[in-house]
């Protein structure tokens, strides 16, 4: 007799069975399309129409926590916080910047660096640190020795490189997100710096929407860290507070993160 399924939806692979049939060879396998075909259809008649599966909930239980952060900003203390009008002017130059550098990224990638110049490799992620940052930062020394001699020349390898156009247009997305996650980890760790500032800027600006999550978590993780920092400030006219504020910006207001957003005042 047919099971109410073969009433309901007829077989695709109709195929019609002798005598054979009764001596198949379940074991063996097929020699022929008809035989496999038959072999297929006695093994999906042998398997019952609901099966339950048997879960021992206590293998399960260290394995079910997932730490995904969603939380949002710390709020900005009074007066802290930018005007609208100010965000989207942000979000509209960014945007500019943006579109320049798609543009033109080719051009700038063909330039020759400087022999100065020497990008870290991919997973060097303590050499693009003090790439990035200079000796200054990256060993932690002090930049304001007020009694030295000052440099005869810019030295990028004490102050670190800017993120020059000739440099970021030859940064594929990959190494776009790495460099990321490697400034926001450290700066989770380290107090806000003018090298940190322009490299992120940079980078987001190289950064492609649509977000890939790895990408989504790790601006977030940004938007928040500058937000618990601008929270610490202790004056409007602290130097730090405009590229935070601007940093939580472009996360919030470009790449649509709206509940990390600002809210005017």
């Amino acid at each position: 007799m047919k099971s109410d399924v073969e009433e309901l939806m007829p077989r695709l692979l109709p195929v019609e069975f002798g005598a054979s049939a009764e001596v198949l060879d379940m074991n063996g396998p097929p020699r022929n399309p008809r035989e496999y075909l038959r072999q297929v259809q006695l093994e999906a008649s042998q398997c019952p129409e609901v099966v339950v599966a048997q879960i021992d909930p206590k293998k399960l239980k260290k394995k079910q926590t997932i730490n995904a952060s969603v939380a949002g900003c710390h709020a900005a203390p009074l007066g802290f916080s930018p005007s609208l009008s100010w965000q989207q002017h942000q979000v509209s130059t960014f945007s500019g910047v943006r579109q320049s550098i798609a543009k033109n990224r080719t051009h700038w990638s063909s330039h020759t660096l400087d022999d100065n110049v020497l990008m870290p490799k991919l997973t060097d992620e303590e050499g693009w640190k003090r790439f990035c940052f200079g000796e200054t930062v990256y060993l932690g020394a002090s930049s304001g020795h007020t009694d030295a001699e000052p440099e005869p020349a810019l030295d990028y390898s004490k102050v670190g490189f800017p993120p020059f156009l000739s440099i970021v247009s030859r940064l594929n997305q990959s190494t776009v997100l790495m460099l990321l996650e490697i400034l926001i980890s450290w700066f989770e760790e380290h107090d806000f710096v003018p090298q940190l500032g322009r490299w992120l800027y940079a980078l987001l600006a190289c950064l492609e929407k649509p977000l890939i999550p790895e990408a989504h978590a790790s601006i977030r993780q940004l938007a928040r860290r500058c937000a618990q920092l601008r929270s610490t400030l202790e004056s409007q006219e602290d130097e730090k507070l405009p590229a935070l504020n601007l940093l939580i910006c472009l996360v919030a207001r470009y790449f649509e993160q709206n509940d990390l957003a600002d809210q005017p005042e």
